[in-house]
C-alpha cells in the first residue's frame, strides 16, 4: 500500500507517519509526505522516518496543481492533515486559514477527480460543532463554527462531502477531539504550559478558565484513522473521542501537580474572542461499527508528555515566544 500524507511533517501527520512505517498494520510499502514546512511543519518530526527506505519527503504546496497530480499517480491512499490550525492565529488573520484549508483541499479534491480509485481520508476537527453546553455531537450535528479556522474546517469538510456524492469518490472525514502528545508545536495549551513551567514561566490561562475539551493523545488518535482507513465506509464521518473532558482550569492544575506547583503559577489573561466554552463528541458510531477504543490513560499520557519535552529541549527552545 502506497500513502500520501499531506501536512505530515507537523505534529499529528509526523506521529501518523511513524505509525504508518512501525505499525504493521498495513503492507506499506512507501509513504511520501507532502508539506510546505510552515513555521509548526519541521524535518526534526521526521527524523525517524528519514531512516527508513520507504519514506520520501516532498516539499511543496497541496494549492499546487501539477505537483500533487504527480504524486496522487504514486499512491493509493491520501491522508489529508495539511492545514492552519491554531484558532488564535486565525482570529489575527484569516487568510492563510481560507488558503490552506479551503483552496487546498478543493484542489486536492479536484485532482482525485482523476484518480477514482484512491481512497482520500480527509482529517477535520470537532471545533466544525460549534460549543455545546450539554451532551455531545452526532456526526448528524449541524456545522456551527464560531472561529475563523471552525469555519474554513467546517468548509473543507462540505467540500469533501460534496466530491463524495457528486463523483462517487471514495473519501471519508474524521473529526477529532484536542490532540496531545510529542511534538505538538507550544502554541497549543499542554506543550505551552509544560515549556513555561520548565523556564519557571506564568501559565497564561484565558478568561476564569471553565471552558472544557475533550483530550486524545495522538497514539490514539492515528489509531482510530487506521481502523477508519481500513474498514470504514466512503461519505461517512466519524467522531473519535474519549470522554476525557476536563475544563482548561481542570487541565491546567494537572500539569501544575506534574511539576509539584500550586495554582499561584496561572496568570489568568483576558479571553480568547468568540471562545467557545465546551466541545464533545459522541463517539459511539467509531466504537460500535469499527471497534475503537482510546488505551492511553490521559494522566499517563500527560505523564509521557511532560517528559518528552523535559527531554527535548533542543526541539522547542527555538520555538517559544520569550
Amino acid at each position: 500500500m502506497r500513502f500520501l500524507v499531506t501536512g505530515g511533517a507537523g505534529f499529528i501527520g509526523s506521529n501518523y507517519v511513524d505509525f504508518l512505517l512501525s505499525s504493521g498494520e498495513f503492507d506499506t510499502t512507501s509513504v511520501i509526505v507532502l508539506d510546505s514546512l510552515t513555521y509548526a511543519g519541521t524535518m526534526q518530526n521526521l527524523s525517524s522516518a528519514e531512516k527508513d527506505s520507504r519514506f520520501t519527503f516532498i516539499e511543496g504546496d497541496i494549492c499546487d496543481r501539477d505537483l500533487v497530480d504527480k504524486i496522487y499517480s504514486k499512491v493509493d491512499m491520501v491522508i489529508n492533515f495539511a492545514a492552519e490550525s491554531h484558532v488564535d492565529r486565525s482570529i489575527e488573520s484569516s487568510y492563510e486559514f481560507v488558503k490552506t484549508n479551503v483552496e487546498g483541499t478543493a484542489n486536492l479534491l479536484q485532482t482525485l477527480i482523476k484518480y477514482p480509485d484512491l481512497t482520500y481520508l480527509h482529517v477535520s476537527t470537532d471545533e466544525v460543532y460549534g460549543s455545546i453546553s450539554k451532551g455531545s455531537w452526532t456526526e448528524t450535528s449541524p456545522l456551527l463554527p464560531n472561529s475563523p479556522y471552525a469555519a474554513s474546517k467546517a468548509s473543507s469538510d462540505l467540500l469533501a462531502l460534496a466530491f463524495h456524492k457528486t463523483y462517487g469518490l471514495d473519501i471519508r472525514i474524521s473529526r477529532c477531539c484536542n490532540n496531545y502528545g510529542p511534538r505538538q508545536f507550544p502554541e497549543k495549551l499542554i506543550p505551552l504550559f509544560v515549556t513555561n513551567l520548565i523556564r519557571k514561566k506564568k501559565l497564561p490561562l484565558y478568561g476564569d478558565g471553565l471552558n472544557s475539551r475533550e483530550w486524545i493523545h495522538v497514539e490514539d488518535h492515528c489509531r482510530a484513522l487506521e481502523l477508519i482507513l481500513k474498514n470504514g465506509i466512503p461519505g461517512e464521518i466519524y467522531n473519535i473521542g474519549t470522554e476525557a473532558e476536563f475544563t482548561n482550569l481542570e487541565l491546567t492544575n494537572k500539569v501544575l501537580d506534574l511539576f509539584s506547583q500550586d495554582g499561584s503559577q496561572i496568570q489568568y489573561v483576558s479571553d480568547r474572542l468568540g471562545h467557545d466554552l465546551r466541545y464533545s463528541l459522541d463517539s459511539g458510531k467509531i466504537r460500535s461499527q469499527l471497534g475503537f477504543y482510546p488505551k492511553i490513560d490521559f494522566l499517563d499520557g500527560l505523564l509521557d508528555t511532560m517528559n518528552w519535552y523535559k527531554q527535548n529541549e533542543d526541539w522547542w527552545q527555538t520555538k517559544v515566544k520569550n
